[in-house]
């Protein structure tokens, strides 16, 4: 089968990689109807993480092609969205919301990798949840973001206390930016600030239920958010960068007693204890335990009550995946949909 392997800081290769096939019996085999780049995808493509042929992607949809003895919440031939963690769910930490620390937790970014034409997926039934039906092709878009940037967002702006009677500020425009927004409208925020540079991110945004724009950065960032917030910050902030200057202007723009969801997957980043200390906010944060949002969000998108997929602004054959890389990394592309 074909699937992306990188072999060092900006080299992307297409190259034929051994089938997958069913090792355990708690696997399933999918056949990707759709995949994608991430946004975290760029770090290692960047040199900021090490890599050395790794098999790249983590974001999928598609049929299940096999299952193992063990496996019997999903069967051959659902359409299934899985999580960017292997999680059992059913563990102590998975019952209670976080199975992206579960016992078995796995990143299938590297040791399975989905920017592929089939997938072993550990664990299928804590992992994949089959949709109502086939989806029509319109849906996949959304589907694929479900597996990862919408989850993400998701779980940021839950993190936050978004909700009726806030106001959610969100730093970072990159696609869990956008679905943050997307998150914090459905879960009734009054007032959502994005804060992003980039006109066609914004116009986005705006869709998604961004009700102001604030494009400066940093203290002055801050001294914007607060002076669209009576001088007190926001209720909810959502961190979706990673770096020392997004988290810190996130810390400052969150209010008193406030809640900062953080799920920019940081390099790097040097959170001064004193500052922290003296902001008196609730954190909550890390890898999104996607698989506790997927059935509620599969069942928004069949219903057509959101539109996620609109962040996907270019699509590539799986052939072309290094242009997608380069696209993304010159912000030519928000999220690139690699198809199959």
């Amino acid at each position: 089968m074909r699937g992306v392997v990188m072999y060092g800081p900006g080299d992307v290769r297409v190259e034929e990689r051994e089938d997958s096939r069913i090792i355990e019996p708690t696997d399933a085999i999918v056949r990707l109807t759709a995949t994608c780049i991430c946004g975290s995808d760029l770090w290692p493509y960047r040199g900021v993480e090490p890599v050395d042929h790794t098999l790249m992607g983590h974001e999928y949809v598609g049929v299940v092609e096999e299952v193992g003895s063990d496996v019997s919440t999903v069967k051959v031939g659902d359409f299934v969205v899985g999580s960017f963690v292997i999680s059992d769910n059913t563990c102590e930490i998975c019952r209670s919301g976080f199975q992206s620390k579960c016992v078995h937790a796995e990143f299938v970014h590297g040791g399975i990798g989905t920017q592929a034409e089939r997938a072993r997926i550990p664990h299928a039934d804590g992992t994949l949840v089959a949709t109502p039906g086939q989806p029509d092709e319109d849906l996949i878009p959304s589907l694929l973001a479900a597996s990862d940037v919408l989850g993400t967002g998701w779980f940021a702006a839950d993190a936050a206390q978004a909700g009726p009677g806030k106001t959610v500020a969100v730093v970072g425009d990159g696609a869990v930016g956008l679905m943050a927004i997307l998150a914090a409208k459905q879960l009734g925020a009054d007032r959502i600030i994005a804060m992003s540079r980039h006109p066609e991110r914004q116009k986005l945004a705006r869709h998604y239920g961004a009700t102001d724009v604030v494009e400066e950065r940093g203290e002055v960032g801050v001294a914007k958010i607060k002076e669209l917030t009576g001088g007190l910050g926001a209720h909810s902030v959502v961190e979706a960068v990673g770096t020392q200057e997004s988290f810190m202007q996130a810390v400052g723009a969150t209010r008193g007693g406030g809640h900062l969801g953080y799920v920019g997957v940081n390099h790097d980043v040097q959170i001064p204890g004193i500052e922290l200390f003296f902001a008196g906010i609730h954190t909550l944060g890390g890898p999104a335990p996607v698989r506790r949002y997927l059935p509620e969000l599969i069942q928004l998108i069949w219903d057509r009550k959101i539109d996620p997929g609109k962040v996907f602004d270019l699509t590539l054959p799986l052939s072309e995946a290094a242009a997608g890389y380069e696209a993304m990394d010159e912000r030519r592309a928000t999220k690139v949909l690699l198809t199959l």
